[in-house]
């Protein structure tokens, strides 16, 4: 938090008699591990994916900034790694997708991890597991989709809008400068030109094809006729995603759990999380939550489908209206 910002925060603060340690603000904890089921045998790391997958900072005005989605997964993945009670790791994501890079870093983290361990990985569909969030579940061994979960959304999108009619209207005029012809391709000052737009489509259609290769690899039992075919972008319930054999099974979290054990060849597990100390985390269903001054989650707001920053995403942009 600048400076300016924290002295601010405290002046407040100190003027409705409270007193807070803007310290405080600024620190970020490291992970630690809590039991959240089980009492005996080897460890099951459940590890959440939720909310938009970026590799931006999450920042609030009133809580400290926080680790990007991604990098909270590999710090995630790298005190799994060191424990050698780990048997196994158990994917639980609520995600409408994100950016391409981040997905495709976080995909490629969870196959490291796999490899590198030699120990089981499973995907659980908690409710929403779209575009980026699919593309994650690729690198598991099995996924799992809850009966009421959404999937799906295979394909990649370019958010922009024309605003050339409302500037003219207001007696507005572009005056970029530029050094190509496509240097400024895509800007809402102005309409697209055909080259324009067939320029950035085959950048999507590049984007596409390795979501699509992603896909093939992850469900090998899927021929590739098939996997283009689904990949248009549709969305799919749970029950239609069996059918497709976009997903291995249907069922609830301890189901998963039961299937991870069973993947890791262990009669009993203890389900452990990772989360930031002062993070309440009780169960399997628990989630870490909103510190409590962090009122409003920046990240996500920046990130809602009529403000997105400029890229190219692996996103279903409707979950986040």
């Amino acid at each position: 938090m600048p400076l300016r910002r924290s002295l601010a925060l405290g002046l407040m603060l100190s003027l409705m008699g409270c007193t807070i340690d803007l310290g405080s603000l600024t620190r970020v904890d490291p992970l630690k591990e809590t039991r959240v089921r089980g009492e005996a045998g080897p460890k099951l790391v459940l590890l959440e994916i939720e909310g938009v997958i970026s590799n931006r900072q999450r920042q609030s005005p009133l809580s400290p900034t926080r680790p990007s989605l991604v990098a909270r997964a590999r710090e995630a993945l790298d005190l799994a790694a060191k424990d050698k009670h780990v048997a196994g790791l158990l994917l639980r994501i609520q995600s409408p997708g994100g950016t391409v890079a981040a997905s495709e870093t976080l995909y490629h983290e969870i196959l490291r991890w796999k490899a590198e361990n030699e120990k089981p990985v499973v995907a659980y569909m908690q409710g929403l597991a779209t575009s980026g969030g699919y593309y994650v579940a690729m690198a598991a061994d099995r996924v799992i989709a809850h009966p009421t979960s959404v999937t799906g959304s295979i394909g990649v999108i370019m958010a922009g809008v024309n605003l050339s009619g409302l500037m003219q209207r207001f007696g507005i005029s572009d005056q970029t400068l530029k050094s190509g012809e496509f240097k400024d391709a895509g800007s809402p000052l102005r309409p697209m030109q055909p080259q324009e737009r067939e320029q950035l489509q085959s950048v999507i259609d590049g984007l596409h094809a390795r979501f699509v290769e992603v896909v093939e690899q992850g469900r090998p039992g899927l021929e590739p006729a098939a996997v283009k075919r689904l990949a248009d972008g549709r969305i799919f319930t749970a029950e239609q995603a069996l059918k497709a054999g976009l997903v291995d099974e249907i069922g609830h979290l301890d189901y998963a759990i039961e299937v991870t054990e069973k993947l890791a060849q262990i009669s009993e597990s203890q389900v452990v999380m990772y989360h930031r100390p002062g993070e309440y985390v009780e169960n399997i269903y628990s989630r870490p939550p909103a510190t409590p001054l962090q009122l409003v989650d920046i990240d996500v707001l920046s990130l809602t489908s009529d403000r997105l920053p400029a890229g190219f995403y692996y996103l279903w942009p409707p979950a986040l209206q």
